[in-house]
């Protein structure tokens, strides 16, 4: 099956934290926008001499293109390439052509389709409706914060010593994070961490 291998790690369970490209944000508005499918692509039938309709769920498909977040950023382009594609989803529906399908996959994979999509092209859809807010953190010093964060994990009353320790154990844990993994497993092999 082709494809682009596994989606991306999510960044919050990564080892390293190297620079990461920004991610495009968009906010769903519900606008319908793009053409209508186009009359008389799919040709007229030979026996009645009608002009053949699209599938109703190529219909479908298309309309929530049309009102989908991602259809903000699309150009003439992108919406001439989606009629294309409209063409083998249709063909995939009303003549059974089931191997367009992997075909009709890869190209709205390319406008952001699914979840995964939408993580390798870095494109988030922002639904304020969903959207938690994050906790405000004070503007306390460092240290008073590393003494709050001992207490509240380890359960016990702190002390100026504990803290020396949080600061220590935070220092260690960032120091850590900063080297290459060979160097880590290199100290571990030699129990040096």
């Amino acid at each position: 099956m082709a494809g682009r291998g596994p989606a991306p790690k999510d960044p919050s369970k990564r080892r390293r934290r190297n620079a990461t490209e920004p991610e495009t944000v968009i906010t769903p508005d519900d606008e319908l926008r793009g053409r209508e499918l186009p009359e008389g692509a799919l040709g007229v039938n030979v026996k009645t001499g009608e002009v053949i309709e699209w599938h109703p769920l190529t219909q479908s498909w298309w309309e929530t293109w049309r009102r989908s977040p991602q259809a903000q950023t699309f150009t003439d382009t992108d919406w001439a390439f989606l009629v294309d594609t409209a063409l083998m989803h249709h063909s995939m529906w009303a003549k059974g052509q089931w191997t367009l399908a992997a075909e009709v996959r890869l190209r709205v994979a390319k406008f952001g389709a699914t979840s995964e999509d939408r993580a390798r092209l870095k494109l988030k859809i922002d639904d304020p409706a969903t959207t938690r807010q994050a906790p405000v953190q004070s503007a306390g010093n460092d240290r008073a914060d590393a003494y709050d964060e001992w207490c509240r994990l380890w359960g016990h009353p702190a002390t100026e010593e504990s803290l020396r320790s949080a600061e220590r154990a935070r220092d260690a844990v960032e120091c850590i994070q900063s080297l290459p993994a060979s160097e880590v497993a290199r100290l571990i092999r030699t129990n040096q961490l």
